[in-house]
């Protein structure tokens, strides 16, 4: 079942009236400058739309993890700085979300913006606070969550102050990632194969387990990837090893191993550092050496195995893809996946660390069919499991 989206409601729901917004304004901040403002750009549709409607705006977000003080550096006034200059028009600073918030919201015009400063700097909005959820509710009319990101999170702003409304509404942002990435989960394009990668075992055996009977081919690279080939009795030398998800790996690798593709070659050093003597394995890795990348036989798999597919779904890099030297594997991937999206497959990238890395290799996000803006959401929700910040909106046919 569907959810409501700002886009099937009358344009009467927004017209003067309070619009609480949880936006996804996680941002990197350096001497009060932004560094990255992809999310912030990935918000505008959603605020330029509901602006275009006469809404008088509360944008909402957390910021790092402050754990419920109030820590300068984690201040969003930077970001309501940044977004004025993108919307072209002043947007207001509330520096607390209690105290201040409903005066300046009071004296909100048609068209106006107000930036809530970090809700993480209330101990109330990981703790799903009651009263902290009404007096946020409190502040406005109508209940909007864009912030994809922090869907698998209950807390006051993406679920416990959406109760308090008759009419939870999707914003274009999040409307776009539960069509995409429901179509990866439930009814993925054929032949369908999905590339796992990063350091964590753990987040990526649910998203394996759900999609096993939809998917033709996993491919694994990565950290984890050394426990896998553990488990299938391959010797992985030093190289990271989940040892509690071990068995997990094991189970799957006996039901699933056909179509559970590991690396035939791996780049390997004794230190991850830049510049470290490299040496590759074929099959084992002797002790004292680490694997940090793909090989190049392994490469050349992976991307035969690419072209052709009705869809792809990628998380996580396939090595230390932040250090240049064992970024190689990551990049001629990434490069396929844009290849193969040229030629008409439909690709998926999921997670802050992929997005990092097709960035890394100069491919930008309007050239695939979709870049998720979640991480663990992302992960969490291919695995069949119910996020709060989803469940809590509006069935368009409720």
């Amino acid at each position: 079942m569907g959810k409501l989206s700002i886009k099937d409601v009358p344009d009467s729901t927004f017209k003067s009236r309070r619009v609480f917004v949880r936006v996804d304004f996680n941002v990197p901040i350096k001497g009060g400058e932004i560094q990255d403002d992809t999310r912030i750009r990935a918000a505008l549709p959603t605020i330029e739309y509901l602006l275009g409607r006469g809404a008088r705006l509360i944008l909402a977000s957390h910021l790092g993890r402050p754990k419920g003080q109030r820590i300068p550096e984690l201040s969003l006034e930077p970001v309501a700085d940044h977004l004025a200059k993108l919307l072209k028009k002043d947007v207001k600073f509330a520096p607390d979300c209690m105290n201040a918030a409903p005066e300046i919201v009071s004296r909100l015009q048609d068209g106006d913006v107000v930036l809530l400063e970090n809700l993480r700097f209330n101990p109330g909005e990981e703790a799903n606070d009651l009263s902290f959820s009404k007096a946020l509710a409190s502040l406005a009319d109508v209940y909007v969550n864009d912030a994809f990101g922090t869907a698998h999170r209950a807390h006051a702003s993406t679920y416990g102050m959406a109760q308090y409304f008759d009419i939870r509404l999707a914003g274009l942002l999040m409307a776009k990632e539960i069509e995409f990435l429901t179509k990866v989960r439930d009814n993925p394009d054929k032949p369908f194969v999905v590339i796992l990668g990063g350091a964590k075992v753990k987040d990526k055996i649910g998203v394996i387990s759900n999609l096993v009977d939809k998917a033709d081919m996993f491919l694994i690279g990565g950290g984890m990837s050394y426990t896998f080939l553990k488990a299938a009795g391959k010797k992985i030398g030093n190289s990271l090893f989940d040892e509690k998800h071990y068995e997990k790996v094991k189970e799957l690798l006996k039901k699933h191993g056909d179509g559970i593709k590991l690396p035939v070659d791996h780049v390997a050093v004794k230190e991850i550092i830049a510049g470290a003597e490299k040496k590759i394995f074929k099959g084992d890795i002797e002790d004292g050496w680490i694997g940090v990348d793909i090989g190049p036989e392994t490469i050349e798999l992976y991307k035969s195995l690419l072209h052709g597919k009705g869809m792809i779904f990628w998380n996580g890099p396939m090595g230390v893809f932040e250090i240049d030297d064992f970024s190689v594997g990551t990049i001629q991937i990434a490069n396929t996946i844009k290849d193969v999206c040229e030629e008409g497959t439909k690709v998926v990238i999921g997670g802050g660390d992929t997005v990092s890395a097709i960035h890394k290799a100069g491919i930008k996000d309007d050239e695939l069919t979709h870049v998720s803006t979640g991480g663990g959401a992302t992960l969490e929700f291919l695995a069949g499991i119910d996020l709060p910040g989803i469940k809590v909106l509006s069935d368009k046919n409720g």
